[in-house]
């Protein structure tokens, strides 16, 4: 492989390489900031570059490596980091203009996670305002746009995430996830993720000046975004590393105990009254055809109250937004931001009062049955979103605009309420009137077995292709 190709690499590639001393780990992230530096004008995915103090830290890398230091998992891996996140000496602005000021004191647990486990922060990534749009622009930095077009959405909020990381700007992306947040961005750009389930990643900004609505602090979970599966089992067992300062996480060893063959999974397509498009049916045939061949056990089954637990989920994470956050949006956000949360509260009701407390504590009752539900069936295979993924600024077209972007997306958020891990995987490219896009889909996994969602995701991966080939291609002007 030629130097103006090692940003192709997967973070397993380079790990691989770097160990053995066939690539350092200044080339790998030399590699990528030059990939940085030639596709990310076009995209506007990373908003804060790093590029300098990357290649010192790779140079120290390799100069500890020389001397007989033990190399981390996560040697000389290219990495970004979301704008929302504490990284020591750099901006957490959240895409607000009022908070480009706002140097963080020391790094989040997971920006310190990564780089003990030797990968290099290469830039910071775009997202909305307040991280709170399934799509990705703001006054401070502008629209982040999708590899695959200017037609889709890059998503959100870990929108910059996402086109960077399947851009080749980076082999990794951190991102986060409180209604889809790591998903959205995976299914717009043709990316894997899983959303860990609660309490599976520390989390605690050191900048943030009160703590989190419970809400937030019990869907919102920190994650990875990557080009493959198999980047997944590499890097999250160190981003799952403990921090003391977040006080409820669970520090589970990624792998679990396996579980005995063959491994069931519920397949539904039920989108309670939204229509399936017929290329989000055939992704899903497509999965479920690799799950049978890769020897899981795919049955017809109804997995218990999507569209009510995600429903009422949601609506009770706008209450708390209404109590604790719309002051901060009505002072400090565009005119955008506002309008666009008006027509979430008419969508999503809030709960408040005693209606929120009664609604909160009803979360339980469908966490457990779910927990039941993954008994029998360890796995569920359903669709991400019913619709080929939105274009950019959908959000911004009122009720219907809202409600084809977040109103059906039940089955994303009631994985945050229900706390339980959900893959994101890509398992078909589209050819639409538009141009071509790809079309994920997702996989939940029962409590703490985000490993068992991965191992889906890589048998689909193993049917369908690396989506980020396809993309490179269409990227240099070929067929893709």
């Amino acid at each position: 492989m030629t130097d103006s190709n090692i940003w192709r690499l997967s973070a397993t590639e380079i790990v691989t390489r770097t160990k053995s001393g066939a690539l350092t780990a200044e080339d790998a992230v030399a590699a990528a900031v030059n990939r940085m530096e030639k596709a990310n004008p076009a995209l506007n995915a990373i908003v804060d570059s790093c590029a300098v103090e990357a290649l010192e830290r790779a140079r120290a890398l390799d100069k500890a490596r020389n001397t007989g230091e033990p190399c981390g998992p996560l040697h000389g891996v290219p990495v970004t980091i979301k704008v929302n996140v504490d990284q020591k000496g750099h901006a957490t602005t959240n895409g607000v203009v009022a908070l480009k000021d706002m140097i963080a004191p020391g790094d989040a647990p997971v920006v310190a996670n990564l780089q003990k486990a030797g990968a290099v922060v290469i830039g910071r990534t775009n997202t909305p305002e307040f991280s709170f749009r399934a799509d990705t622009d703001n006054l401070l930095y502008g629209r982040t746009h999708n590899p695959w077009g200017k037609h889709i959405s890059p998503g959100g909020s870990s929108g910059g995430a996402g086109a960077a990381v399947m851009a080749g700007i980076g082999a990794l992306a951190h991102g986060n996830d409180i209604g889809g947040s790591l998903r959205f961005p995976a299914a717009a750009n043709g990316a894997v993720t899983v959303k860990p389930g609660l309490g599976r990643v520390p989390a605690w900004n050191p900048s943030q000046k009160a703590e989190r609505g419970l809400l937030a602090q019990s869907m919102s979970v920190q994650g990875l975004i990557t080009r493959t599966a198999e980047d997944l089992h590499l890097s999250m067992p160190s981003m799952i590393s403990p921090d003391p300062r977040d006080p409820f996480h669970v520090p589970l060893s990624w792998r679990g105990v396996p579980v005995d063959g063959p491994i069931r999974v519920a397949f539904t397509k039920n989108t309670f009254g939204y229509e399936l498009h017929p290329e989000v049916e055939a992704a899903l045939d497509t999965a479920r055809d690799a799950l049978v061949e890769a020897g899981y056990q795919v049955e017809n089954a109804e997995p218990p109250d999507v569209f009510e637990c995600g429903r009422i989920g949601y609506r009770a994470l706008m209450g708390e937004v209404w109590t604790l956050m719309k002051a901060d949006i009505d002072a400090h956000g565009s005119q955008t931001i506002r309008d666009i949360f008006e027509v979430y509260f008419q969508e999503f009701p809030p709960f408040t009062g005693d209606d929120l407390v009664r609604m909160m504590a009803k979360r339980s009752h469908y966490a457990r049955e779910w927990s039941l539900f993954t008994e029998d069936y360890p796995l569920v295979l359903t669709p991400f979103l019913p619709q080929p993924f939105f274009k950019p600024d959908r959000d911004t077209e009122g009720a219907e605009g809202v409600h084809e972007v977040l109103g059906c997306a039940v089955y994303s958020y009631t994985m945050n309420f229900v706390g339980l891990p959900a893959a994101c995987v890509p398992a078909r490219v589209a050819p639409l009137p538009q141009g071509p896009q790809p079309i994920n889909v997702q996989i939940v996994a029962r409590r703490w077995r985000e490993d068992l969602a991965v191992d889906a995701a890589a048998a689909i991966e193993a049917r369908v292709g690396r989506m980020c080939e396809t993309l490179w291609r269409l990227m240099d002007g070929q067929e893709p």
